[in-house]
């Protein structure tokens, strides 16, 4: 069976289409969901020149000699800043363990959602969560802004989908903004471009070990280039490239515990190919909505039946569950509470 990720035009959640073409982006979006976990939109409304300016930023930072770049570097548990390659690996965050533990060769750049963005929150937000940002402003004047800009337009995307996930699953209208009124935000920014030496090109090349997102949903803006894999249902690794003016989207663990998976928190990985002895180059920047720290998140009663019953009868905190993923793919703490995902990977074919 050919492998096809499906297309939806999410124009009328975001230029108020009619009732009857909402309805229709919400079936889309639900069978998506079920059968894939990952969707290309189109009709997302980010201008050409938001997109533009964000891989122009990239280029900006992610050109700077090393040295410069790593003056912009955190603590592993603070999820922001710059993390140079063979700092992380993602397959941790799932409990399984690789060749090399710290083996991903990408490098990457995190800026996220503060305690300042939320000046009305009802409870006092950790200053580890919603840590302040690192702007690179002396290497790379033109970054910050640049960002700033994304970030909005993803932020709004982002919320544009939880709106078309509640109309898909039968939920109230608003139902996830009870979730997400302070949501952990992250978008991080990755480079596969690396200079000549800075990896070993023999062998297996790990340039992101396979994961599942960890929060609600991602928008993943990305190079058309190889390099996306994605696992199919049955066990075959796939290539995925977004279309011309696509965006990807998948579902986070978050979604696939909400759901009972009925929708499912799609492992993925990156490959990037190598060409006449070097990576080709491909970027990404992947825009993770994960919710509100202390939000509990229990299954849908509506997703739970004699069929089909409870995967997940104990609650998780966003905060809880999110810790324990970056433990794993920022400090090599191997995560146990991912045994589901672990063995998909477990039986996944090469």
């Amino acid at each position: 069976m050919t492998f096809h990720v499906p297309a939806v035009d999410i124009a009328p959640y975001v230029s108020e289409g009619t009732a009857a073409e909402r309805a229709a982006v919400a079936r889309a979006i639900d069978e998506a969901c079920r059968t894939v976990g990952f969707i290309q939109i189109t009709g997302h409304g980010i201008p050409a020149s938001v997109q533009a300016g964000l891989a122009a930023a990239m280029d900006e930072f992610f050109a700077q000699p090393l040295p410069a770049k790593k003056a912009y570097s955190t603590p592993p548990g603070i999820n922001r800043g710059y993390a140079p390659p063979k700092s992380e690996s993602l397959s941790l965050s799932l409990g399984v363990e690789s060749a090399s533990r710290m083996n991903d060769f990408f490098e990457a750049f995190n800026v996220g959602a503060t305690a300042a963005d939320y000046p009305d929150s009802p409870v006092e937000l950790d200053p580890v969560h919603y840590a302040a940002n690192v702007w690179p402003s002396a290497d790379a004047p033109g970054f910050e802004p640049r960002v700033s800009a994304y970030f909005a337009e993803a932020r709004r995307v982002a919320r544009t989908m939880t709106e078309i996930f509640a109309d898909a699953l039968d939920l109230p209208a608003g139902f996830f903004d009870a979730f997400t009124g302070h949501s952990l935000d992250v978008l991080r920014m990755n480079n596969y471009a690396l200079p000549p030496g800075t990896v070993d090109l023999d062998g297996e090349l790990t340039g992101m070990g396979e994961h599942t997102d960890y929060g609600i949903v991602t928008v993943l803006w990305a190079d058309q280039v190889r390099g996306l894999q994605v696992l199919a249902a049955d066990g075959s690794w796939n290539d995925v490239s977004p279309a011309d003016d696509a965006l990807l989207i998948n579902l986070g663990d978050l979604t696939a515990r909400w759901t009972n998976e009925r929708w499912m928190s799609t492992l993925h990985r990156v490959k990037p190919p190598i060409v006449d002895g070097t990576i080709e180059r491909r970027r990404s920047a992947a825009y993770f909505h994960d919710g509100d720290f202390d939000a509990l998140i229990s299954t849908l009663p509506s997703c739970i039946s004699d069929a089909r019953p409870d995967r997940y009868p104990e609650p998780v905190t966003v905060g809880d569950h999110i810790a324990a993923k970056l433990a794993g793919s920022r400090a090599g703490v191997a995560n146990p509470h991912a045994t589901r995902e672990a063995a998909r990977v477990a039986a996944a074919r090469p």
